[in-house]
C-alpha cells in the first residue's frame, strides 16, 4: 500500500515539489527515489518514520502435514524477508531500534532471541544487538557506507534450555548512501601540452576526479567544468572540457607560443550530476604548455657586413653574424645553419654556428694571399636546423652579403723547389760550384732584398753565397761518409728578407752522390783455423766487402801473391762466387802454428782497385770431427781458454786486494784524524814524511856496499857465528827460536820484566833481522855487479849535507830543521 510520511514538517521540503514514499506491504520497507538525496534533513525524516512504524519480522512457519477430506493439506511457501535499509551518518539517538524478531511459538514456550554475523558477534562487532526476550534489534552507532555498504546477519530463536525452536533466518542490512563525500582529483596540478597553431578540437589532456559515494546514484556522479583561464589571450575561452570524461580540448585557433607559452586553467568537479545547488565540489589546476613549432625563420640582424682579414692566417674568426629567431631557444626550430652560397669558389672560408649564442662565426680555413686576391664578396644564407612548419607564408632563410678585405703581410721568401736535388760524383774538389739555390719573395708589390745563410750542414762540406744563393763545396764529397744516407747528403739553408718585421724561409738541398771506385775491397774474416792435415772439410771460407756501390764492387778476384813462394806452395785459393772464395791447404800436412797468409783481392771497378790482406791461420791437430783438439789449440795459439781465464781471475784478485788496501788506508786515516794529537801540531812531522817502503836509499845513497845483498855461497859463516851476533842480512836455514810464552795482559808491576824478556829474546834470535837491517826480497843469483849497501849507517859520518831538504817544500821543513844547518846541530 502507499502511505504518506507522518510528522514530517513541510519547512524541510522545497515548495512545489512532491516527494512520494513507497512502503512495501510485506514489511513497511521504505524506498526513496535517487533524487531525494537533497539537503532537506533526510536522515531525521527516516529516523522519524522508523520510530512511528517499527517493523516486525516473524520466523517462517515450518511445513506441517495435516489431513483433510482427501488426506492432504496445502503447504504455505516460506517467506522472503525483505532487506533492512539503514541510512548512513544517522544522528541517533542510539541505540536505535530497527526491527523486531518474533516467533509464533512465544506464547507456548519461553523464547530467547540472538543474532550472529559481521557487525554482531563478528568484527566489526557491536554495531547491532538484539533484546533476547522482546526480540527488538537495534543499531548502536552511526554507519558509514563508504566503510561498509551492507551486513549479513542471522537471527536465532531457542527455548529456555537452548534448544532451537525456529530455523535461523537471514537478515540483509543495506546502508543507504548519503552525499557526504566531495569529489577528489587524483592530482592537484595537471600538466599538459599542445602544439602552437593547433586546430580547434585538438586534445590537450584528461583530468580525473573520484567520489567515494555510490556511483550508481547521483551522490557519486561527477561532472567537470572550467572555472577560469589565465591569460585570456587571444580569447578567454581557448579550451573546453568534457563534463563526463574530463578531456580538455582546444576550442579556438590562435595558440602562439611566442605570445603565450603556458595557460593556467582552474577545473571544478561537482557530484550530484553537476548540480551546483545540491552537489559537493572540488577544484584542481591544469597547466597547459604550448609547444614550439618552427613558425619563425631566422633573420640576420644585418644585410651587409664589411670585415678585414690578414693574409696567410688560418683558423681565424673574421666576424660574427647575428640572427634573431623567436622560436624555442636551443631547439632544432631555433638552431641556425649558415652556408656560403657564392663568392668563395676555392673554399677559403666557412661559417660555424655558436651553439650558445646561435651566431655564425665566419672563419678562415685556408690561407688567403694578398697578391692573388685582395678582397672577397661572400653571400651567406641562414636557415633553421628543422624544416619550417607547413602553412607558414614566410621565407625559410635569410641572406646577407659579407665583404672581406685582405691585409698584406710580410711573407717569408720561398724556395721554388723544396727540397731540391742535384747529382754529383763523389770526390769533387773543394771550391766546386754545385748549384744556385735561390728563393723568391712572394711580396711582389714591395721591393725587398733576400739574403742567404747556412742553417744545417752535418759534414761542413758546403757554403752558400750570401747574395745570390750559390752553393760551393768546401771539402771532398764522400759517398761513404756517415752523413750520407742512401747516397743522399742533405743540407738546409735559410733565406730572409729585409722587411719589417723580417721574415725567413728554409730550403733543403739534397745532393745525390754518384759512386766512384775509391775504396779497395777488404777480406772477412781476418783469423781462421785449419787442421794440420788436409781433409775434405779442412778449408776456410773468406768474403770480400767493398764500401763502394755497384758496379765498383763484385765480382771480386781472389789470388795468392807469388812472394813469398811458400804461400803458393802450401796454400791454394779458389773463388766460389762473386763475393766468396775458399782457402785450403795444398800439401797433405803442415806443422802446427800460426801462419800469416797474404791474399790479394780486386774489385770490378774501372779501373779496378786491389788490396793485399793478411789472414792469420792457426794450424792445429784436429779430432775426428775436424775440430782442433784442446792440446792442439794450445800448441797453435800459445794460450788456451783456461790460461786466459786464469789470467783474468788473477787480475780480478789483484784489483780486489788493491781496493781492500785503499779502504784500509782510508779507515786508518779516519782513525788517526779522530784521535787527539799528543804533541803540538807545529812539531808534528807525520804529515811531512811519507813512507814508500823503498828497498834502497835516494840518489845520495851511492857509497854503500851492495855486495851484502848477494846470496852467500855457503852458510857456514852464519851457522858458526857466536851467540849475540845478529846483524846478518840473510835468513839462516837453522831452526827458528821459540819465544817464551807471554801473558796476553801482563801485570802492571811486571811491565819491566816483560820488556826485558822480549828484548833478550829478540837479541838472541838469529832468524830475526834487526829493525834497521836490509831485507832480502829475492835472490837474483851470483855475479851481480852491484855493490853492497849493508854498511848503511845514518850516524856514521857527519859530512852528509841535508841542506837540500829546504828546497823540497813545507812538507820537508822539519827534516831540514833537524838535519840541516851544519855545525849548529
Amino acid at each position: 500500500r502507499v502511505s504518506s510520511i507522518p510528522n514530517l514538517s513541510d519547512d524541510r521540503l522545497i515548495s512545489g515539489v512532491k516527494y512520494p514514499i513507497f512502503v512495501s506491504s510485506a514489511g513497511n520497507m521504505i524506498y526513496l527515489p535517487s533524487f531525494f538525496s537533497l539537503q532537506v534533513g533526510i536522515e531525521e525524516m527516516l529516523s522519524r518514520v522508523w520510530e512511528s512504524q517499527p517493523r516486525v519480522i516473524k520466523f517462517p512457519r515450518r511445513h506441517q502435514r495435516g489431513s483433510s477430506t482427501n488426506g492432504l493439506r496445502r503447504q504455505k511457501r516460506d517467506w522472503v524477508i525483505p532487506p533492512i535499509n539503514v541510512p548512513e551518518n544517522s544522528r541517533g539517538p542510539f541505540p536505535h531500534m530497527l526491527v523486531r524478531i518474533r516467533s509464533d511459538q512465544d506464547k507456548d514456550v519461553g523464547i530467547r532471541y540472538s543474532i550472529t554475523g559481521a557487525g554482531a558477534d563478528q568484527p566489526p562487532s557491536g554495531i547491532y544487538n538484539i533484546d533476547p526476550i522482546s526480540g527488538n534489534m537495534f543499531v548502536t552507532q552511526p554507519l558509514d557506507r563508504e566503510e561498509r555498504a551492507s551486513f549479513h546477519l542471522r537471527a536465532h530463536a531457542v527455548d529456555m534450555n537452548g534448544n532451537q525452536v525456529e530455523n535461523p533466518i537471514d537478515l540483509y542490512i543495506y546502508v543507504i548512501d548519503m552525499n557526504d563525500n566531495r569529489p577528489e582529483f587524483q592530482n592537484q596540478v595537471y600538466n599538459g601540452s599542445v602544439a602552437e597553431g593547433s586546430k580547434p578540437g585538438s586534445s590537450v589532456m584528461q583530468v580525473t576526479a573520484t567520489d567515494s559515494d555510490d556511483s550508481t546514484t547521483a551522490n557519486g556522479m561527477v561532472r567537470y567544468r572550467i572555472l577560469s583561464q589565465s591569460p585570456h589571450s587571444p580569447i578567454p575561452n581557448m579550451f573546453t572540457i568534457n563534463s563526463e570524461t574530463g578531456d580538455i580540448v582546444t576550442v579556438a585557433a590562435g595558440l602562439d607560443r611566442e605570445k603565450v607559452s603556458q595557460y593556467t586553467i582552474i577545473i571544478q568537479a561537482t557530484d550530484m550530476e553537476g548540480n551546483l545547488n545540491f552537489g559537493l565540489s572540488n577544484t584542481a589546476t591544469a597547466l597547459i604548455s604550448i609547444t614550439d613549432i618552427n613558425d619563425n625563420p631566422p633573420e640576420l640582424e644585418g644585410k651587409t657586413f664589411s670585415v678585414e682579414v690578414p693574409e696567410n692566417k688560418v683558423n681565424l674568426v673574421v666576424t660574427n653574424l647575428s640572427v634573431v629567431d623567436r622560436d624555442q631557444p636551443h631547439s632544432p626550430n631555433w638552431n641556425a645553419v649558415y652556408r656560403i652560397v657564392s663568392g668563395d669558389p676555392t673554399g677559403h672560408f666557412t661559417v660555424h654556428t655558436n651553439p650558445i649564442t646561435n651566431e655564425g662565426m665566419l672563419t678562415v680555413v685556408k690561407p688567403v694571399d694578398f697578391e692573388m686576391n685582395r678582397a672577397f664578396m661572400l653571400t651567406v644564407v641562414v636557415s633553421n636546423q628543422a624544416h619550417l612548419a607547413s602553412g607558414i607564408q614566410l621565407s625559410r632563410q635569410s641572406t646577407a652579403g659579407v665583404t672581406i678585405s685582405v691585409q698584406d703581410e710580410n711573407e717569408p721568401p720561398v724556395f721554388p723547389v723544396n727540397p731540391k736535388m742535384i747529382r754529383f760524383e763523389e770526390g769533387v774538389p773543394a771550391g766546386t760550384t754545385l748549384t744556385v739555390f735561390a728563393a723568391q719573395d712572394p711580396d711582389h708589390f714591395v721591393h725587398q732584398i733576400v739574403r742567404y745563410s747556412k742553417l744545417s750542414d752535418p759534414a761542413n762540406w758546403l757554403k752558400i753565397n750570401r747574395t745570390n744563393g750559390q752553393i760551393t763545396t768546401m771539402a771532398l764529397l764522400d759517398r761513404e761518409s756517415m752523413y750520407v744516407q742512401d747516397n743522399i747528403y742533405e743540407a738546409t739553408f735559410l733565406a730572409f728578407d729585409n722587411g719589417s718585421p723580417q721574415a725567413s724561409g728554409t730550403g733543403t738541398l739534397q745532393i745525390y752522390l754518384i759512386d766512384v771506385n775509391d775504396n779497395a775491397p777488404v777480406l772477412i774474416p781476418r783469423e781462421a783455423q785449419v787442421c794440420e792435415r788436409a781433409r775434405p772439410n779442412s778449408k776456410i771460407n773468406i768474403t770480400a766487402s767493398d764500401t763502394d756501390a755497384d758496379p765498383n764492387v763484385g765480382p771480386f778476384v781472389f789470388e795468392l801473391p807469388s812472394f813469398p813462394a811458400s804461400v803458393r806452395r802450401n796454400w791454394t785459393i779458389s773463388r766460389l762466387s762473386g763475393d766468396y772464395a775458399q782457402l785450403r791447404l795444398r800439401i797433405p800436412y803442415l806443422d802446427s802454428g800460426v801462419y800469416e797468409i797474404p791474399v790479394i783481392v780486386s774489385d770490378s771497378g774501372n779501373p779496378p782497385l786491389s788490396n793485399r790482406s793478411v789472414i792469420r791461420v792457426k794450424v792445429c791437430p784436429c779430432d775426428d770431427t775436424g775440430d782442433c783438439s784442446a792440446t792442439g789449440a794450445v800448441a797453435a795459439a800459445g794460450l788456451g781458454t783456461g790460461a786466459i781465464i786464469a789470467i783474468l781471475i788473477c787480475i780480478i784478485v789483484l784489483l780486489s786486494m788493491v781496493l781492500l788496501f785503499v779502504v784500509w788506508m782510508k779507515r786508518r786515516e779516519k782513525e788517526r784524524q779522530a784521535k787527539p794529537l799528543l804533541i803540538d801540531p807545529e812539531d808534528d812531522v807525520r804529515d811531512n814524511i811519507l813512507k814508500y817502503d823503498e828497498e834502497g836509499g835516494g840518489e845520495e845513497d851511492q857509497d854503500y856496499d851492495l855486495s851484502q845483498l848477494q846470496q852467500p855461497e855457503s852458510l857456514d859463516h852464519i851457522i858458526n857465528k857466536p851467540a849475540g851476533v845478529r846483524r846478518v842480512d840473510e835468513r839462516p836455514v837453522i831452526t827458528e827460536s821459540q819465544y817464551p810464552a807471554r801473558p796476553s795482559l801482563p801485570h802492571p808491576g811486571d811491565i819491566g820484566d816483560f820488556i826485558n824478556d822480549g828484548l833478550r829474546a829478540a837479541d838472541n834470535d838469529p832468524t830475526a833481522p834487526p829493525y834497521d837491517s836490509l831485507l832480502v826480497f829475492d835472490y837474483e843469483g851470483s855475479g851481480s855487479t852491484a855493490g853492497s849497501v849493508s854498511s848503511l849507517n845514518s850516524t856514521s859520518s857527519g859530512d852528509q849535507d841535508y841542506d837540500y831538504l829546504n828546497d823540497w817544500g813545507p812538507r820537508f821543513k822539519k827534516l831540514a830543521d833537524l838535519y840541516g844547518g851544519g855545525d849548529d846541530d
